[in-house]
């Protein structure tokens, strides 16, 4: 059968720079796929992008496509070993991110085809929408999105594969996107390299499966395993790539293997990551069914994945929202010596009785006698981390709080140290609001860059 090799370099803004060069370096691709997108990063993406018009996407991406040019250039076979790379690194402003990358890669001597995938960011037409009747409600509370619309920052839609592969089929050799899912990544190169129609529930579901194990890039290939003694470099412990058939199944191994390569457990634990219903795993592409998914040994340090199954996708997008949401902020002072829990505890409570306001939430926590898992650590320890946050949609007073760690070096209980780092920052609060549109409302669109 006909596979095509698809890797992940990237999990997340601010994984580490330089697993794309050692993945494509160990392994040859055909495509290397970097998500970089949460919902908690397209927030922060669109106030950069208010401030300067040319910002708005994952910075990281055009540097690591350098290096990566430059890496290859010095192998054997050159730049034919340059996979096409997709991406959403392009954030809330794909065209700059894909500008930028250009630029990066005639830095290094390259030039490639670039495809841009943008239409998600719905909010040059919320007003619009809203008043066309497409209530947004909030998937968990049921309130429609007027109660905040004065405070949203961002509305994004989950696209699909689709564009990406209209992209591909117009030539582009580095897609960048906006907001898509996750798995969609991988899809649209699998539809686009095996000819599958948008009918192949089946075949897209396994394509899906393929995307969501490697998404998070070394979560499946040893790390957060349960069994992370076995895991033998730490330091590299190799990024994931899939070889998918053109009947749905794959292989699924590491760039990495002597480190943990994929087995059983690790893949089973990032197969159920983020899932709600495993029946029905809803995404724009299909809604997978990953009960029927079947995983056996390939070899030691790989394994197949086979059997997905598929039915329709829906009529609607998720859509990811974020609205301004209050302040906070959170300090942490070290307390040692005999008595350290209890000094610690009178610590955290005479600091926020300092203060002559009732704060709408706050927390003191005593790090290293069970604040993270209560119950599970016992004993006095020697030493503790006190941290207290505070919540609340008053900036000056979350401010006002940020001034009372210091003073508590020479009037509070003996032992606290840690102070020397300054009053710690406050953070503005970015509430997340989940909802869903109509596909009919939501225009994707494909640009290639000349």
């Amino acid at each position: 059968m006909r596979t095509v090799r698809i890797g992940n370099g990237c999990g997340f803004w601010g994984d580490n720079v330089d697993a794309p060069m050692r993945l494509a370096t160990a392994v040859e691709l055909d495509y290397l796929t970097l998500e970089y997108l949460a919902e908690l990063t397209m927030s922060i993406l669109a106030l950069q992008k208010q401030r300067d018009p040319s910002a708005g996407y994952a910075t990281d991406f055009p540097p690591v496509l350098y290096q990566l040019a430059m890496r290859l250039s010095r192998l054997p076979g050159g730049m034919g070993r340059f996979p096409r790379a997709i991406t959403n690194a392009g954030g809330m402003n794909p065209h700059a991110c894909a500008e930028k990358a250009r630029q990066a890669l005639r830095e290094a001597g390259v030039s490639r085809r670039f495809g841009v995938v943008s239409g998600d960011d719905l909010m040059p037409q919320l007003d619009n929408l809203l008043a066309a009747g497409h209530s947004l409600t909030n998937l968990d509370t049921g309130e429609p999105l007027t109660t905040v619309r004065d405070r949203v920052v961002s509305a994004n839609a989950y696209l699909g594969a689709c564009p990406i592969v209209e992209a591909l089929k117009q030539g582009a050799e580095v897609v960048v996107t906006g907001r898509v899912a996750d798995a969609s990544l991988t899809v649209g190169p699998a539809v686009y390299e095996l000819g599958w129609s948008w009918e192949d529930w089946d075949r897209l579901a396994g394509a899906t499966v393929a995307g969501h194990l490697i998404e998070c890039g070394a979560q499946v290939t040893g790390g957060l395993w349960c069994n992370w003694r076995e895991v033998q470099d730490w330091a590299d412990v190799g990024y994931p790539y899939v070889d998918l058939a053109e009947d749905g199944s794959f292989e699924i191994a590491s760039a990495n293997p002597a480190a943990c390569g994929v087995n059983r457990e690790t893949l089973s634990e990032q197969l159920l990551y983020e899932v709600g219903d495993p029946a029905r795993y809803l995404t724009p592409d299909v809604v997978a069914d990953f009960t029927s998914v079947a995983v056996q040994d390939s070899s030691r340090r790989s394994m197949w994945v086979r059997g997905a199954r598929g039915l329709a996708a829906t009529d609607s997008y998720k859509v990811s929202i974020a609205y301004r949401n209050g302040f906070t902020s959170s300090g942490t002072l070290t307390v040692a010596g005999p008595d350290a829990v209890a000094k610690a505890q009178l610590a955290g409570e005479a600091l926020l009785r300092r203060l002559d306001y009732k704060y709408e939430r706050s927390n003191v926590e005593c790090i290293g006698v069970g604040a993270c898992a209560p119950g599970i650590i016992h004993g006095e320890p020697a030493e503790i981390v006190l941290r207290v946050t505070v919540y609340d949609a008053r900036r000056d007073m979350v401010e006002r709080f940020t001034k009372e760690f210091a003073p508590l070096v020479t009037s509070g209980p003996p032992g606290i140290t840690g102070y020397t780092t300054g009053r710690p920052p406050v953070r503005e609060v970015f509430a997340y609001w989940p909802a869903l549109i109509a596909k009919s409302a939501v225009e994707p669109q494909v640009d290639i860059l000349a």
